[in-house]
């Protein structure tokens, strides 16, 4: 048995006042003479045995209960085999309120049962104590030390929110406001821990105590759309666009009859209904056919019961009009290029000679593709430069001349390999091909010895600077590179080793690599627009930034109204929305009551998988607080902090034994 305040066993001392006052105490009898007195005689050894008697007895009831009293202030427990803490206390409480807690057990909701458990907590503790109350939103109001009052009143007033973390970043969070306090760093988190919230950063922490009290509903089975993306990453009008939808099955069990459609201009079009079995992802396509260009939404839906926050996806995307194709040169249009994109529909091809370039508009066109240039100026250079810097896209072939340094100060500018002398006279075959990079994914079905690919009678060997970090598209026999990629800014340059000419390069004459590497090279983004955003990922939006001055006012209206934060950076413009979108749906960025994008808001998919960590799992990085619903978490924390408490004891014995005095003084005759 150990003592919370050990000081007041000094007042044992006072046990010993009655007892002096027992031992000196002496009253004086009045001698009376009688004639006989051997009766009395007998009558006074039998009297002075019962007073003796019961004087013992009320001297021992008044040391019981000094003792008793004075073991109560001294607070007495038997330590539970923990470290005992005394001194204030630093308690910081996480409340899941993700919409898994939506579940029940036994008819009431796990929210509810989370913030009893956390009132339970906060009442364990004394007021004195300070605490710190967090859930998966992170509000600002959250992120201080507040008292045992105010901490009831924000658990109260808690509720299920879209917001989703992982334990490293709410365990983080937690830790970030005990950095500077002397306290009993303690740390609770109350959740019903999906295997998708436990995170490979969770650690333990011996400086911090750590309780996972789990709180959790039958477990149930949970279809989801995971995630939808456009195959071309762009759409087009009057064409069959292919988006991909990806479903996963999260459950134990398999599913049957899951209905699949899509909500699109107003109307919903159902698109097949199929089987996906437990633990299984699928996925199906679906064919946009747009009539019109602009924005365009729609709402993928599946049928599910009874977990549906995940059963809907919104995306939203813009179509351009045309495609616009510069194609920029000092001899003649290449008669190719021009075949090409004249017989491709939605694209706009015009042609100039470098000296007639028009540079007030060439951030208007998608791809630009210069060959047979042999003069690189320096207003050339320095447009070229920003057009690429600031969204555009380049595709360079050289030029078969001794002279190449106009070509590589350009190269330079963009931190690209050049180009080296003299130029190899050789004849070459491509002989590898990246299927993995945009380009050339998902164009062949086969890359077998049927597909032709390109071959040269001489090319450019290049430097080969590992920190210009290129990717190589299409490559020689010899481990050459023909064709190579470099992201520069928020554009991409491609570089082609041998010009475009017949004479030295027969890639214009094979068909099944010119077409799709310039049609996709066209549609091709250093970034594609996201089809959507996740709520509570505070991903920034970027648009261009189409006016000059600092009264830009952006709003997002939808659901709700508001005003985002905005960054302005370069010739682009990143809006913030700061998590105040809470609900998914479709919402409108306008400037000046004209709109500017669409965007599509989805609720997180990481509760999409119902399935539960291990108690194992949780007893691995703290301690678990295995308490039913009906438990009493107050004593059950009181006894794990302070051990089996006594003192409550020890007051109803200084009670009793004070009550037994007074009953020995009253009924105990003399």
């Amino acid at each position: 048995m150990q003592f919370l305040f050990p000081a007041f066993l000094w007042a044992l001392l006072a046990l010993s006042i009655p007892i002096i006052i027992h031992l000196f105490y002496f009253r004086r009898f009045k001698k009376v003479q009688f004639t006989n007195v051997r009766l009395l005689k007998e009558i006074k050894e039998e009297t002075a045995s019962r007073n003796k008697l019961k004087d013992l007895l009320i001297l021992l009831s008044r040391l019981l209960a000094l003792l008793f009293l004075i073991l109560a202030f001294a607070q007495p427990f038997i330590p539970q085999g923990e470290t005992v803490k005394s001194g204030q206390n630093l308690i910081s409480v996480f409340v899941d309120n993700s919409f898994s807690m939506s579940a029940e057990n036994n008819q009431t909701p796990l929210i509810d049962i989370a913030k009893n458990k956390a009132m339970q907590i906060v009442q364990a503790y004394d007021d004195s104590d300070l605490f710190h109350v967090i859930t998966h939103d992170f509000e600002g109001k959250h992120q201080r030390l507040i008292s045992k009052e105010d901490a009831l009143g924000y658990i109260e007033d808690i509720s299920i929110s879209p917001s989703v973390k992982v334990v490293s970043q709410i365990m983080n969070r937690q830790k970030q406001l005990m950095e500077n306090s002397d306290a009993n760093h303690i740390i609770y988190l109350i959740s019903d821990f999906q295997v998708s919230m436990m995170d490979q950063q969770v650690v333990r922490d011996t400086a911090v105590e750590i309780n996972f009290i789990p709180v959790r509903a039958v477990q149930e089975n949970n279809i989801a759309i995971d995630s939808a993306w456009l195959e071309a990453g762009v759409a087009f009008v009057g064409q069959g666009n292919r988006l991909i939808v990806r479903i996963k099955n999260y459950g134990i069990e398999n599913a049957e009859s899951v209905r699949l459609s899509i909500l699109k201009d107003g109307q919903e079009k159902p698109e097949g209904i199929f089987n996906i079995a437990a633990r299984e992802t699928i996925t199906d396509t679906i064919i946009l056919s747009l009539l019109s260009p602009g924005w365009h939404t729609a709402e993928i839906k599946i049928s599910d019961y009874p977990i549906q926050f995940d059963d809907h996806y919104f995306i939203s995307f813009y179509v351009d009009e045309d495609l616009n194709v510069l194609s920029i040169h000092e001899g003649r249009n290449n008669r190719y290029l021009q075949a090409l994109f004249n017989g491709l529909e939605g694209f706009s091809y015009q042609n100039t000679s470098s000296s007639a370039i028009n540079y007030g508009e060439i951030n208007r066109y998608d791809l630009i593709v210069i060959h047979d240039v042999h003069t690189f100026s320096s207003g050339m250079n320095t447009a070229l430069t920003n057009y690429v810097n600031e969204g555009g896209k380049i595709l360079l072939f050289p030029v078969m001349q001794n002279d190449v340094n106009g070509i590589n100060i350009f190269l330079n500018n963009l931190r690209a390999n050049t180009f080296t002398l003299p130029a190899v006279e050789e004849s070459m075959s491509v002989t590898r091909i990246n299927t993995q990079e945009f380009i050339f994914k998902d164009v062949f079905e086969s890359t077998s010895q049927n597909l032709t690919l390109p071959s040269v009678r001489s090319y450019f060997r290049k430097t080969n600077i590992q920190s210009r970090s290129e990717e190589t598209l299409l490559s020689f026999r010899n481990g050459a590179p023909y064709l190579q990629k470099y992201q520069r800014g928020n554009g991409i340059l491609y570089v082609c080793s041998s010009p475009l000419d017949v004479v030295y390069n027969d890639l214009v004459q094979q068909a099944e690599i010119f077409v799709p590497m310039l049609y996709k090279m066209s549609i091709a983004k250093a970034d594609f627009e996201p089809l959507s955003y996740t709520i509570g990922k505070n991903t920034p939006i970027t648009v261009n930034k189409s006016t000059q001055g600092s009264e830009l006012v952006y709003r997002i209206s939808g659901d709700l109204e508001f005003i985002p934060s905005q960054t302005s950076l370069g010739s682009k413009i990143l809006i913030s929305e700061n998590n105040q979108v809470r609900t998914a749906g479709i919402y409108h960025l306008t400037l000046d009551n004209q709109l500017v994008k669409k965007l599509a808001f989805n609720y997180d998919r990481l509760e999409s998988n119902v399935q539960l960590t291990p108690m194992d799992d949780l007893m691995n990085h703290g301690n678990v607080l295995q308490a039913g619903i009906n438990a009493d978490l107050t004593q059950l924390i009181s006894q794990k902090d302070k051990g089996i408490v006594l003192w409550r004891w020890c007051l109803i014995l200084a009670l009793i034994f004070l009550l037994t005095e007074s009953l020995l003084l009253r009924f105990f005759k003399k």
